[in-house]
């Protein structure tokens, strides 16, 4: 593996670029149309529940792009669509939010979609991603020139697990000495990033993604789980747990935060994706890890509010979330 670039992130700060420079994230993964229907009655598996059906452009990559850009960083996007109406939903929405759109269209094929059921409280109950077009195609879009040449004029680079192993490995390949950023996307798929581990500044999870990766039980502490990530070369992360504490972690540093609770959660969909941009832009602008952290719960706290996946928010909402962030606690 190459030594990163930028040696101050390892002791908790982001220096990659001067202040007066806008820095550039650079994401490979998912921009999909996201489909969610959701019970007003408490769920009933396998029967008809009345509910009300949404849906929205969405994708790991995208709803993270979608919050890093509204917090102060250029971002550029390389994704693959259909040339189908969904296609043309994400593609506005991707012009729309400002990023620039490196993604290709494919007249044969239809648009990644990704369809949830959620309870009368928000949460998940079932959910099916029909994405293969992201294995088929995002690995060889990764050998164009003009990719190689977005990615050597980054700042950092952002991937999800939508990718397959040998698309991972390109992208961690092409990254260099860049920091490395991967959202796990689920317990399915976050095996695939066992392989680039030794890559990646920081890995945002969940605690089912997280035993997935570890191949722990599930009653597995919080510092177990650390030490197997660990052991497995992972060397930061970020772990969510609902109400419970998140874990984050990097280098010999562990620590923890609480987060705040949130009367009436309207929808737990990018709750995680807003923390991993909260967290990278905070990084990329040069804050503490620990800082970086608190930021991302407070995008994670303005999405689980809402109907959508994709908060939009102003700066006194952004620092209002904010002050309602405990300080972060060593991990014990």
């Amino acid at each position: 593996m190459r030594p990163l670039r930028n040696l101050q992130f390892y002791s908790g700060k982001f220096s990659i670029m001067a202040k007066s420079i806008k820095p550039l994230l650079f994401a490979v993964g998912g921009a999909h149309l996201d489909r969610r229907g959701q019970s007003l009655v408490p769920f009933v598996p396998g029967a008809s529940n009345p509910g009300i059906m949404r849906e929205e452009p969405g994708g790991g990559v995208f709803n993270t792009l979608r919050l890093v850009t509204q917090r102060g960083i250029q971002a550029e996007i390389l994704s693959v669509r259909g040339a189908d109406s969904a296609g043309d939903m994400v593609a506005s929405a991707i012009e729309a939010a400002g990023i620039k759109d490196s993604s290709v269209v494919f007249m044969d094929r239809p648009t990644p979609s990704y369809t949830a059921i959620l309870d009368e409280r928000g949460d998940v109950v079932a959910a099916i991603a029909d994405m293969a077009l992201y294995e088929l195609a995002l690995p060889k879009q990764l050998r164009r020139r003009k990719v190689r040449d977005a990615i050597a004029s980054a700042s950092a680079i952002f991937c999800d697990a939508n990718l397959p192993p040998e698309g991972l490995k390109r992208v961690a390949d092409l990254a260099g000495d860049l920091p490395v950023f991967a959202l796990a996307i689920s317990p399915a798929k976050a095996v695939r990033l066992r392989s680039v581990f030794p890559n990646l500044a920081c890995l945002f999870m969940n605690r089912r993604e997280a035993l997935a990766l570890t191949e722990l039980e599930q009653n597995a502490s919080l510092p177990e789980i650390l030490a197997a990530l660990r052991n497995r070369g992972l060397r930061g992360g970020t772990i969510t747990n609902g109400e419970g504490p998140i874990l984050a972690f990097y280098g010999e540093s562990a620590f923890t935060i609480q987060p705040p609770s949130v009367p009436g959660i309207a929808d737990v969909t990018g709750a995680g994706d807003a923390m991993a941009g909260g967290v990278i832009a905070a990084l990329m602008r040069g804050e503490t890890f620990q800082q970086a952290c608190r930021e991302g719960m407070a995008a994670a706290l303005l999405t689980l509010q809402i109907h959508s996946a994709s908060p939009q928010f102003s700066t006194r909402e952004f620092e209002q979330a904010l002050a309602h962030i405990p300080a972060a606690s060593p991990l014990a």
